[in-house]
């Protein structure tokens, strides 16, 4: 799995950042995931490989403009493009009725089927080689985390059974091992019986805005990767009493580290905190007040970088 950020701004977007955008891509690199749709997500999108046509779901961590106005651009400019798959959009209710009247107002006629989800009560996504769930959190409206578990990677035949129920050889086996239900006689066969993974699964977290890291606790125990806020540093906090629903750098790298959290992502970063580490307050202070509490594989997502998931584990800038 890799990481791609098209957004890393909180709130408002900066020269250097933009507002929250994060994809995610499949190992297999067959497709790729959307967390959040700040404005201009779209033309981040143009800075990059990725094609609105192999975009498998888009999800949307709650109702705030900075995660979902790029939205209506996003979908229209798919629709232009000949995307013809249908796409699932799954977010909070409240929305759908703005996201169906921006595109009739704008006279928007998709391509495709939109198929919209709503996050409350929502019990899960699959589409073959990656489950989505949620997680909630704390924030001044209602906001979840997406957890993203892999299915079933890298797939192996299980022979032995096959041999074993006499399943021939052949085409069959062939077949099963793509994935496809096979006809055997009278039976029907399900490749998910006949296929174990190569690999452990992976699980990978991308977090909405949050204040209470802790809920992630358990979650994030079986997390190789997780993306969370930190918005503030701790003095900041400090000095204004306020935290509008965010996390500080502080707040995440504790409970990552309590949580044994091998790679931890920091985005959604205040527009106060300078990229030169000569003007106060800059971005090394977050990294250094998180490093302050956090042992493990500290990244802080820069906009349009990607990032790989080795097979050592560890998450570092791809090449």
């Amino acid at each position: 799995m890799d990481l791609l950020f098209l957004g890393t701004s909180a709130g408002v977007p900066t020269k250097a950042r933009n507002v929250s955008a994060t994809a995610l891509l499949e190992t297999t690199g067959r497709g790729w995931y959307l967390v959040d749709c700040g404005e201009g997500t779209q033309h981040r999108l143009l800075h990059t490989p990725l094609s609105a046509q192999d975009l498998a779901g888009i999800f949307i961590t709650h109702v705030h403009g900075d995660h979902c106005l790029g939205l209506p651009g996003l979908l229209s400019s798919a629709s232009m493009n000949g995307r013809r798959d249908p796409l699932d959009v799954v977010l909070p209710e409240a929305l759908h009725p703005w996201l169906r009247l921006s595109l009739a107002a704008t006279d928007s006629h998709l391509s495709f089927e939109l198929r919209l989800l709503a996050v409350e009560g929502f019990e899960g996504w699959q589409n073959g080689t990656v489950k989505v769930t949620t997680v909630a959190l704390s924030h001044r409206v209602p906001s979840v985390g997406y957890v993203f578990d892999e299915v079933c990677p890298q797939p192996r035949l299980n022979t032995d059974r096959l041999d074993a129920e006499g399943i021939p050889r052949g085409p069959l086996w062939g077949d099963l091992a793509k994935g496809l239900p096979v006809q055997h006689g009278e039976r029907a066969l399900d490749a998910a019986d006949y296929l174990s993974p190569g690999r452990a699964p992976r699980r990978v977290i991308i977090c909405g805005d949050n204040d209470t890291p802790d809920l992630l606790a358990g979650v994030a125990a079986d997390a190789d990767v997780l993306v969370h806020e930190a918005t503030f540093t701790q003095p900041a906090v400090e000095r204004t009493g306020v935290t509008y629903g965010h996390s500080t750098a502080a707040d995440v790298a504790h409970m990552a580290e309590s949580a044994g959290v091998r790679n931890l992502v920091l985005t959604h970063f205040s527009a106060r905190y300078q990229a030169d580490p000569q003007r106060s307050p800059s971005i090394d202070d977050v990294r250094h007040e998180a490093q302050a509490h956090y042992r493990g594989n500290l990244t802080l997502a820069a906009d349009l970088q990607r990032y790989h998931l080795g097979r050592d584990g560890l998450l570092v800038p791809a090449s």
